[in-house]
């Protein structure tokens, strides 16, 4: 396609007309894969001749089509895009960059970063060399050769180790340059904007080349020193105030302010990463001494007159502040820094720290008018990271970890200085923003002053004397404050358990407050009050209450940590939650829906409405543990849940597939029944894991387990869909494929246990298949682990029937491979002694029974000699596992000794510690066996690698429903043997003449034990049958 048609076709693009569009999107695609197509857009996006909007139209196709085609998805996947159109790019897209706006600039930077990203070094090595070029030209070429150097030192920015090989002849071949152009710009007497946007850049590839090491390049000490006049001449330097916006978002972002942050930055990691005197490098060290002795000192000197702006009541933007803080709140451990910053602590505490504290000006005016905003500012970690508040506490509560004597005595002092005057000024003349200060820094040193005499003692006495009467302060942040306040101390031993009352009501009635910050502060630090609450009943009578504010609040704003209180009361309460359970699920869902709008239309991955939508979720899961034992809710509760299931296991779910998986588990495992609602749930998790969703296999595992074994009537008899064919055509297509990683495929051997238990007898038709596609993978497997699973596919299958199995076996040609492969890794032990090989309970459980169900077999499918040796590999296993499962009796006891201890030592603990104790959950989860069932039958479909690296034994899966769980296997085995015997007397005799006296021992102790199992089991029926 010529030029001027494509220009047309992308003019048609732009059409209000939809139809229009539409016929243009079409052609676009149509024509993507042409020879000479990405060119000539490159053609349009820089012809200056052409209407700005079409060169737009052009520039974000360019950008999309790379991103998607300039590297195939699959090793061996066709080049989509020729090698003469690619070379075509790179030679021209570079001197492009100068000659398109700021609009098209931003589209071609994001089409380099792709290029850099797949190419550079190796197809790209002239790329450097342009850079290194027009680095040493003028004007326009220096701003496009340091766009292009910062996008490729972003590409090194997290590498390490081999990864960052390049980053050596970059910063060798362009530092030079670099901070030749620096000096050159910063001996400009009145230095333009333009100017301030090229030391920015120059500081951003600074602070990419060093963010992980110091390159050797600035080792030398003549280079390093030439760079650091430079980064504090910009630090001492004031930002020039002509030009300097008013607005104060656009103010942060000028320019100068820009070059001032990011100096700062640079300092700031230099001195915590590269300038701590503990770097066990002999080189690292050295450099570390060096920054210290030459450089630490001038910094701080530099951050301290800075800071003294806010003093004078000048401007500095939140981000330097925040920044310049952090270097104060590192400098106090290192003794020498210290020293330094004690003469004006005073100043420092009192005058900068203290009123940043304070609630402000900007405060009030986003009370004021955006409510909403204030509360998602409060509750954003990211608005945290640039908040000079933030950055108080953090110093405060540093200075008095690390610095704490005379420091703390002399802090709390001033801030019961500010609490007298508080009370002794008449109302009108209060200072209502100092005492909202001085609360946010009595919040701040909770911890510390919970452990710390004489303050501890005191501690609720503060409370009722200085935070309870805020609770109905006429100032509305001071009512927010209170409560949060009191919930960082709600976990206090209090002497009148009153006060603890008057807190938690006081708390509770801020949900109802007029002001929406203090009703979701209040919400907030409710969580604490239910954790710390002794006596339920002070909460029990107001629940209904309680979650009418809560789905009054959730209607009006998103925020996770609303959820999180929820979640703690119905864990706090448990079943007694069952008369609000479908309310509370019906309010969730309603609440998820309005969150994921919200976060659809805002695109942001991090924004409240996301974050707060897999709260939801999260909420939902926890009521359906909690009401776990009452299954008639859950038939209720389905209608509610089922859009949400539906919808979210499909590619709109992504970001939210685990939680929903978590709710599909417990929706199969707890209802009475599954219903045909909830098995059509079945195909999208099918197409999901076929599609995308690979990563989540062990997730989806857990439901689809569910399904095979709470539903195996339906399993077996459904044929549209067919899910026995659906099951096969999932785990032939992942265990078949080359491509797919030991790891990743772990879950579908289990799936196919699942299915050889549950439907014993009635799937005879895919033994061969399964066994076919284990075999195949068992051949290629390298993982332990893996190899394991694969081979209890097989002793499955004989446990299964062992006849039909060892027939196919046989058919294949593969037993022989097969039993000297399993008999191998039965007797692979590690170091310290212990089987290398089916190492948890389960494994030994599952290999016994398959390796027995093969002694039932006739003589002529198990000659003598074979049957003698599984006979002794059974024997010996049987002995493994017997001791193992002793040893986990031993532990578990043992540890229900230790958690007796602990929880009745109350005396002497850190508060912290107790805080642990009471949120401890294995008390409330051992009341109901089917939760340990469905959390370990979780924890058993993790990735188990890591247990075959280590020396411990591990038996994760224990409580594992499965139809083997009331097999024994030391009956079993002793139960074929009796069969043999009575069968066949010769074979029987012949076999106990062969054994040797080790093994008559073994035999022996087996039958003793298996009488012993007798007896235990019908003792546990009896205890069952009382029981209930």
């Amino acid at each position: 396609m010529d030029l001027p048609s494509l220009a047309v076709i992308l003019r048609a693009a732009l059409s209000p007309n939809p139809d229009e569009r539409k016929a243009a999107e079409e052609s676009l695609n149509q024509f993507q894969y042409a020879p000479q197509h990405l060119v000539r857009l490159l053609q349009i996006i820089v012809d200056g001749n052409c209407d700005l909007a079409i060169r737009q139209v052009a520039s974000i196709h360019f950008k999309n089509f790379v991103a998607k085609n300039w590297t195939p998805d699959e090793p061996g996947e066709p080049q989509k895009i020729s090698a003469s159109d690619k070379g075509m790019v790179r030679d021209n897209i570079l001197g492009f960059i100068t000659q398109v706006p700021p609009l098209l600039r931003a589209q071609l930077g994001e089409c380099i970063k792709t290029l850099i990203h797949a190419d550079y070094p190796e197809q790209w090595p002239s790329l450097l060399h342009w850079i290194t070029c027009n680095l040493q030209l003028q004007g326009q070429q220096v701003f496009g050769a340091l766009y292009v150097l910062r996008i490729l030192s972003r590409k090194y920015e997290f590498k390490s180790d081999e990864e960052r090989t390049p980053v050596y002849l970059i910063v060798d071949e362009t530092f030079p340059h670099l901070l030749n152009i620096f000096n050159k710009l910063v001996q400009i007497g009145n230095p333009s904007i333009e100017a301030a946007d090229l030391i920015k850049l120059i500081c951003k590839i600074f602070w990419s080349s060093i963010y992980l090491e110091i390159p050797k390049h600035l080792f030398d000490l003549n280079a390093f020193n030439a760079w650091m006049v430079l980064f504090l001449n910009i630090l001492e330097r004031p930002v020039p105030s002509e030009g300097q916006p008013t607005d104060p978002e656009l103010r942060k972002s000028w320019g100068w302010w820009k070059v001032k942050k990011w100096t700062i930055h640079i300092l700031n990691r230099l001195y915590t990463r590269f300038g701590d005197l503990k770097l066990q490098k002999a080189e690292s060290k050295a450099f570390a001494q060096m920054f210290q002795k030459s450089y630490a000192g001038k910094i701080l000197e530099c951050h301290l007159r800075l800071l003294n702006l806010i003093r004078t009541g000048e401007y500095l933007p939140d981000r330097v502040i925040n920044l310049i803080l952090q270097y104060l709140s590192s400098s106090i451990s290192r003794n020498a820094m210290y020293h330094l910053l004690q003469p004006q602590l005073d100043i420092i505490l009192f005058e900068i720290i203290f009123p940043l504290m304070c609630f402000g000006d900007n405060d009030q005016k986003l009370w004021d008018e955006d409510p909403h905003e204030y509360v998602r500012k409060g509750y954003d970690i990211i608005e945290d990271l640039y908040s000079p508040r933030t950055a108080s506490m953090d110093f405060v509560s540093e200075l008095v970890r690390k610095r704490g004597k005379g420091n703390l005595q002399k802090f709390v002092g001033f801030i019961v200085g500010i609490f007298r005057r508080y009370d002794e000024a008449p109302a009108e003349y209060k200072p209502y923003r100092q005492k909202d200060g001085a609360l946010l820094a009595i919040g701040t040193l909770c911890d510390k002053l919970k452990q710390t005499e004489p303050y501890k003692s005191e501690l609720e006495r503060m409370l009722v004397q200085h935070v309870f009467p805020e609770f109905t302060s006429p100032v509305g942040h001071l009512r927010a404050k209170a409560a949060w306040v009191a919930g960082q101390y709600a976990f206090i031993n209090f002497s009148d358990q009153n006060n603890f009352r008057r807190a938690l009501h006081c708390v509770v009635a801020g949900m109802r407050d007029p002001e929406l910050p203090v009703r979701v502060d209040s919400v907030f630090a409710l969580r604490s009050f239910v954790e710390a609450c002794k006596d339920l009943n002070e909460i029990r009578p107001i629940i209904p209450q309680l979650l009418d504010e809560f789905f009054k609040l959730m209607n009006e704003v998103e925020n996770e940590d609303l959820v999180f209180t929820l979640e703690t009361i119905v864990d706090k309460f448990g079943e007694e939650m069952a008369p609000y359970a479908l309310g509370l699920c019906q309010n969730l869902a309603a609440a998820f829906w309005r969150c994921l709008d919200t976060s659809e239309a805002d695109d942001d991955a991090d924004d409240p409405g996301a974050l707060a939508a897999v709260g939801c979720l999260r909420a939902i899961s926890t009521i359906l543990e909690s009401v776990s034992r009452l299954p008639h809710l859950f038939v209720q509760i389905e209608p509610t849940l089922l859009p949400i299931m539906r919808r979210m296991l499909t590619t709109d779910g992504q970001e939210v597939f685990e939680e929903v998986l978590e709710i599909v588990s417990y929706m199969t495992f707890y209802s009475p029944t599954i219903s045909l609602e909830m098995w059509s749930l079945w195909p999208l998790m099918m197409e999901a894991l076929a599609d995308w969703a690979i990563d989540f296999f062990e997730n989806i595992l857990v439901p689809l387990d569910n399904y095979i074994s709470r539903g195996t009537t339906h399993f077996l008899t459904c044929k549209d869909p067919d899910y026995q064919q659906s099951l096969w055509s999932m785990l032939s297509s992942i265990m078949s494929d080359k491509n797919m990683e030991d790891n990743d495929i772990e879950p579908a051997p289990k799936l196919i246990e699942v299915v050889f238990q549950n439907c014993k007898g009635q799937v005879d038709q895919w033994v061969e298949p399964y066994l076919r596609i284990t075999i195949d993978r068992l051949r290629r497997a390298e993982k332990p682990y893996l190899k394991c699973l694969l081979i209890q596919v097989i002793a499955n299958a004989l446990y299964y029937n062992a006849s039909l199995t060892l027939g196919v076996l046989h058919k294949l040609g593969v037993s022989t491979e097969v039993f000297s492969l399993w008999f191998t890794m039965l007797q692979q032990v590690k170091k310290s002694g212990i089987r290398a090989n089916f190492r948890r309970e389960h494994d030994k459980k599952v290999c016994c029974l398959g390796l027995t169900s093969l002694l039932a077999l006739p003589e002529e499918q198990l000659p003598g000699e074979a049957f003698g040796r599984v006979f002794n590999a059974t024997l010996e296993l049987l002995v493994a596992y017997k001791d193992q499962v002793a040893e986990s009796k031993k532990e578990y006891d043992g540890e229900e000794d230790d958690m007796d201890g602990f929880q009745s030592d109350e005396e002497g603990e850190d508060e912290s510690d107790k805080e642990m104790g009471d949120d401890d959950e294995e008390g409330d989860e051992a009341e109901s066996l089917k939760l340990q069932k469905l959390a370990a039958q979780a924890k058993a479909f993790q990735p188990n690698d890591e247990d075959y690296d280590s020396d411990d034994d591990y038996s994760d899966d224990e409580e594992l429903q499965s139809p083997i769980d009331d097999v024994d296997p030391f009956i079993f085995f002793v139960e074929s043997i009796k069969v043999v015997q009575a069968s066949n007397p010769p074979r029987f005799q012949n076999l106990m003449q062969t054994l040797d006296f080790n093994h008559q021992a073994l035999a022996s102790g087996i039958a003793q034990h298996a009488e012993l199992r007798k007896v235990e089991i019908e003792k546990e029926k009896l205890e069952k049958a009382t029981a209930s």
